[in-house]
């Protein structure tokens, strides 16, 4: 699932077109990561089926966490929420295989989020929502990623998404660009479609992946697409939800012990070392 049209955004976008056609001269092709070598550092990233009638990306951002656009978790056609336990999320997801499959035990959007209403930036900046894990991922390959919620303007980013017509293997967009952040959306010159929703926004500076946004959506500035992300601002008001025993679709019964959540890193200084792993950059 995946929003072509912002109303609201349009005289937004119409004045940055100058900047937009700058940043996306600019910009890298998508490359589809089809071997272990491709995905070495990315395998957090991963699928999230959707009662088998659609996915989209997530994100682990701790061993419980993952991060995802809310619109994912309702049922487009009858305007409902999907049951959240028949949401599997597939890390590392590659060719008929994943590093993990994990079922969701409850999920949380922020209480702003409202599915049914015009898609305008006010809904995009809200499109954010956290799925808790019946059981953590311990791998030492699949490590969280830290978050920031300070994407600048002129930021190199990567987005490491699946989608309608590669939903087989992720792929990587190295280098787009933050075009501008506009009332809590972030516009960007990153090449996004359909089941790219929830995919991870990283900031490289310096090199080092941070997720900085969630995909919700897409728009186009007189011919030439760009993608809009959502505020990351509102995760730990998301985590305190979680930790006080908030979430839909809590079940009675737990199939399993209950996870403890267990904060994400949330800062701009985080490297991928302060969180027990060495990242590689694939490609490099």
């Amino acid at each position: 699932m995946l929003y072509r049209v912002i109303p609201g955004l349009a005289l937004v976008l119409t004045l940055l077109l100058s900047l937009t056609r700058a940043a996306l001269a600019q910009e890298t092709d998508l490359r589809r990561l089809d071997t272990g070598d491709d995905t070495k550092g990315w395998e957090a990233v991963g699928r999230l089926d959707l009662d088998g009638r659609g996915f989209c990306t997530g994100a682990l951002i701790s061993e419980t966490l993952v991060l995802t656009a809310a619109h994912c978790l309702f049922d487009k056609q009858k305007g409902v929420r999907f049951d959240t336990n028949r949401i599997e999320f597939l890390a590392g997801w590659r060719n008929g295989r994943a590093s993990a499959y994990r079922d969701i035990r409850r999920a949380v959007i922020p209480d702003s989020y409202d599915f049914r209403a015009p898609v305008t930036p006010d809904r995009v900046r809200n499109d954010i929502a956290l799925l808790e894990l019946y059981r953590p991922v311990r791998m030492s390959n699949v490590v969280p990623f830290a978050t920031s919620d300070k994407p600048r303007g002129g930021d190199p980013l990567a987005v490491v998404s699946y989608a309608h017509d590669r939903a087989e293997a992720p792929s990587l967009q190295e280098l787009c660009g933050v075009i501008t952040k506009q009332d809590g959306v972030l516009i960007m010159s990153c090449d996004v479609d359909f089941g790219s929703s929830g995919a991870p926004v990283f900031s490289m500076q310096g090199g080092i992946p941070r997720i900085v946004s969630v995909v919700s959506a897409k728009a186009e500035v007189d011919g030439q697409r760009v993608s809009l992300g959502t505020d990351l601002s509102q995760i730990e008001d998301l985590i305190a939800v979680l930790e006080n025993g908030g979430g839909h679709d809590l079940p009675t019964a737990p199939r399993t012990n209950r996870v403890t959540v267990k904060r994400p890193v949330l800062t701009q200084g985080t490297t991928r070392s302060d969180i027990g792993a060495k990242f590689v950059r694939p490609g490099g």
